[in-house]
């Protein structure tokens, strides 16, 4: 039996042995009665069994089902019938281990009315309950005004709320300004309104080919019958429809399509949704769900699209940065709930690679200002105070880091973060001298020395010292510390985890035990991004650094010539090369050198010995 099952008292093999190997969905559950996790299954016997039959697992498996102490199967007909359960299983349950969209009602959407005597069209928010046509749901709200914007110009349908419809004795502004037929007064046949929402529809749902071949025949049949007025005005509308079509569209075809672009960091993850509706640009969406601990960007991926398109119509056409699993299964599935083919493709090319790249530029933009924000970085800090058992949570955290090359130009560097994130004005770098090359250990001691003397003048400390390395570097902390008789500062150094993988860090204390995290706790995400950045901040430093020694002219390692002579001799000789040339006399002949600096200067230059 596995730890797993020993710790809950569930004898997962066992259980395994008695499943069916019909399709279905299967729940995980706790000893509290608590949903784990919901999963489905071509067949439920080898995927439970799966889990209690391998002996290596990840640390997320394993702590999941430690506390498994029950299990509940439900069969189904069809594996497409066990993914849209398990959808809505995930949806109800909100499982602790499953990868969490988050229950979003504010999506925009425009919205009809279908049982006004006239009806009206607006942008919406919330349930979709109230009766009437949703057209989205839109990737922004900007997306949705601007199609309402164009639908009011081309077919001037109402958007007053009916409180206002009902009392209206003459004309708004939008019908000076030509963006409402005025129904309220009467100003507009009604049979033409209903031809006007009728058009209206035909363009939310794409079929623009449709509506302007209508549109051009209508416009004969008015010029043939002398109607020049209403001629002009379905003219008007085929115009604004080609211009539409003539813009922003993917490979020049009517694209239906959204690509989704992820990207994790530090336990979290983003995707980017951009949209395009009969080829038209619609914008951009940012998503940040729940990874509950899952580390693969393909399962994060997977997991939203399913989630995600459970509730809205899926387009045509779905564009993924990253592979997913089950990916013919859920094209059967859209493909059934659009009753037209939808495709979901990774490998693409040409525009739509392009899209695809915009897409993931936005994602890591947008993570990267998620993970700054003071929300988050709240949340992360009361997670690192239960984590190391502080007694408050830590307002002040330094990280140090060294950095060199084969030991050369070592330099180490010091951020600052406080709760509220990165405190830049106060990273410090130290360019390390005096210590055998490559010694991290000196580098690390010499540089804590440096920033722990100021502290016994200024009184600043920090609540949470980070040391990026193992027990080591920590040592040369600790001693620092207690020589300079500075106490109140809790330590830990930071150690890179198996296979150096992000998210399993091992965590040293100063008597020598250790915390393994996991890729799911906060504290540990908080941690991973002050040791991270420590680590840019030195890197940087040391490549600028090994740069400046690399141009460095070698009159600079020459005693007696500082800055101003330095200047006076490339001045005269026009530059370094002219110099060498240049014999010891002629050299002395430069204002402010004299003859045994002069020889000085010509034997460095030559790399020989002085006499």
């Amino acid at each position: 039996m596995r730890a797993g099952d020993e710790a809950a008292g569930f004898d997962g093999k066992e259980f395994a042995r008695a499943l069916t190997n019909a399709p279905g969905v299967y729940r995980m559950i706790a000893a509290d009665d608590s949903v784990l996790y919901v999963g489905k299954a071509s067949s439920l016997k080898k995927r439970v069994a799966s889990y209690f039959n391998v002996a290596e697992r990840g640390p997320r498996t394993r702590a999941m089902l430690a506390q498994v102490a029950r299990m509940e199967v439900t069969v189904t007909r069809t594996e497409g019938e066990a993914l849209l359960l398990e959808n809505q299983l995930i949806k109800s349950l909100k499982p602790r281990y499953n990868v969490l969209l988050r229950d979003d009602k504010s999506y925009p959407y425009i919205y009809l009315t279908t049982t006004d005597a006239v009806p009206r069209i607006a942008f919406y928010r919330g349930t979709r309950s109230l009766p009437g046509r949703f057209f989205g749901p839109f990737p922004s709200a900007w997306a949705v005004r601007d199609t309402l914007n164009t639908i009011h110009k081309l077919f001037r349908l109402r958007s007053c709320e009916d409180t206002v419809f009902r009392n209206r004795s003459r004309p708004c502004l939008q019908y000076q300004i030509r963006r409402c037929s005025a129904p309220c007064v009467n100003l507009v046949d009604p049979a033409d309104y209903r031809d006007s929402v009728r058009r209206t529809q035909l363009f939310l749902d794409g079929n623009n080919d449709a509506l302007v071949k209508e549109l051009g025949e209508a416009m004969e049949r008015a010029s043939a019958a002398l109607d020049f007025e209403q001629a002009a005005r379905l003219r008007d509308q085929v115009v604004g429809l080609r211009k539409m079509q003539a813009r922003q569209y993917v490979d020049g075809d009517r694209a239906d399509m959204d690509l989704l672009a992820c990207t994790m960091e530090q336990g979290m993850a983003c995707i980017v949704l951009l949209s395009f509706r009969n080829g038209m640009n619609l914008g951009t969406r940012n998503f940040f769900p729940r990874t509950n601990g899952v580390e693969d960007i393909g399962e994060v991926l997977g997991a939203f699209v399913t989630q995600y398109y459970f509730e809205q119509r899926p387009p045509r056409e779905i564009v993924l940065s990253h592979a997913i699993a089950d990916q013919a299964l859920i094209e059967q599935v859209f493909t059934e709930q659009v009753g037209a083919k939808v495709q979901i493709k990774t490998a693409v090319r040409a525009e739509r690679a392009r899209y695809l790249d915009l897409a993931m530029q936005n994602a890591r933009l947008a993570l990267a200002a998620q993970i700054g924000s003071s929300a988050t970085q709240r949340a992360r800090v009361a997670s690192l105070q239960d984590l190391l058992a502080m007694d408050a949570p830590p307002q002040r955290i330094e990280c140090f880091d060294i950095s060199h090359t084969m030991g050369e130009a070592t330099v180490a560097s010091c951020v600052v973060f406080d709760a509220e994130g990165p405190v830049r004005a106060q990273y410090r770098r130290y360019n390390i001298a005096g210590i055998t090359g490559g010694d991290d250990f000196a580098a690390m001691r010499q540089a804590l020395e440096r920033r722990f003397r100021r502290a016994q003048d200024d009184g600043v400390l920090p609540d949470l010292l980070l040391i990026d390395g193992g027990k080591g570097q920590l040592a040369q902390a600790v001693d620092v510390l207690q020589e300079l008789g500075i106490a109140g500062v809790e330590l830990v150094g930071v150690a890179k985890g198996v296979e150096r993988r992000a998210g399993h860090e091992s965590l040293i204390r100063p008597d020598g035990s250790e915390l393994r995290p996991g890729p799911d706790s906060p504290g540990l995400h908080l941690i991973q991004q002050v040791r991270d950045e420590a680590h840019r901040f030195a890197i940087t430093g040391h490549r600028g650094r090994r740069a400046k020694t690399r141009e460095r002219s070698r009159l600079e390692d020459i005693p007696g010539i500082g800055a101003r002579r330095r200047a006076m001799l490339l001045k005269h000789f026009g530059g370094l090369a002219a110099l060498k040339r240049a014999g010891a006399e002629e050299i002395a002949r430069v204002e402010g050198i004299n003859a045994a600096l002069a020889r000085r200067i010509y034997l460095a230059l030559h790399g020989l010995p002085e006499e």
